[in-house]
């Protein structure tokens, strides 16, 4: 691989960090959702606090893993589908898991997406959100919201995918994200099927538990 190539490696790592950022970060207000509020309304509305939050506090911005860990658990969960989310990646496997092993991997694999995009909340400075055009009707169950994340350099494509969830208090809920194109649920689902494949569900446990133990060390 030469220099241009490593680079562009780089910024295409980066900026699907921080799409994760944006996707989690969404949650940080999602107590405040109100239920009938139209999706993309919602993904502005949060998307604009969050990164005014972000720019705003020193400890976000340095990655403080205890506080974001807490935002996590207390503000994020409730407007992300994480289950839903957690399953897709596993894949056909999910189905097979123990209730036991769902929570693992459920638990694993939430420490490696927060520390996952801790990293990138020091790179928000002056991005922006645009939105583009809902294309949905009012019965709609699921929906695509497509955005674009603008500040230095090109514009960043940032999708969500949501689901109406009536009754749960939080109207529509956050599933998948698409960074540039590219879905990073059925990226992670190539990575699982391959770990599942040579090694089982609980090997797929163990090397998550793995890699978060390693990057812990890291800080």
């Amino acid at each position: 691989m030469d220099v241009l190539e490593y680079k562009a490696l780089m910024k295409r790592q980066f900026l699907r960090t921080l799409g994760w950022t944006l996707l989690m970060a969404v949650g940080l207000s999602g107590a405040a959702m109100a239920e009938d509020e139209a999706p993309d309304v919602m993904i502005k509305r949060l998307s604009v606090d969050v990164l005014d939050t972000i720019k705003a506090d020193k400890a976000l911005r340095s990655g403080d893993m205890t506080k974001l860990v807490a935002l996590v658990d207390e503000r994020i969960m409730p407007s992300v589908n994480f289950q839903r989310m957690t399953a897709s990646a596993v894949g056909p496997a999910w189905r097979q898991a123990t209730p036991e092993q769902q929570k693992r991997l459920q638990d694993e694999f939430k420490i490696l997406l927060v520390r996952t995009y801790a990293g990138a909340l020091a790179q928000v400075s002056t991005q922006t959100v645009a939105m583009k055009p809902l294309r949905a009707s009012p019965d709609d169950k699921e929906v695509l919201v497509r955005t674009e994340i603008r500040g230095v350099g090109d514009p960043i494509q940032l999708d969500y995918r949501l689901e109406k969830t009536p009754g749960l208090g939080t109207g529509w809920r956050i599933y998948n994200l698409n960074v540039l194109g590219v879905w990073l649920v059925e990226t992670y689902k190539s990575q699982f099927a391959q770990e599942i494949n040579a090694k089982g569900l609980d090997g797929l446990i163990v090397s998550l538990s793995d890699r978060n133990k390693a990057n812990s060390k890291k800080g």
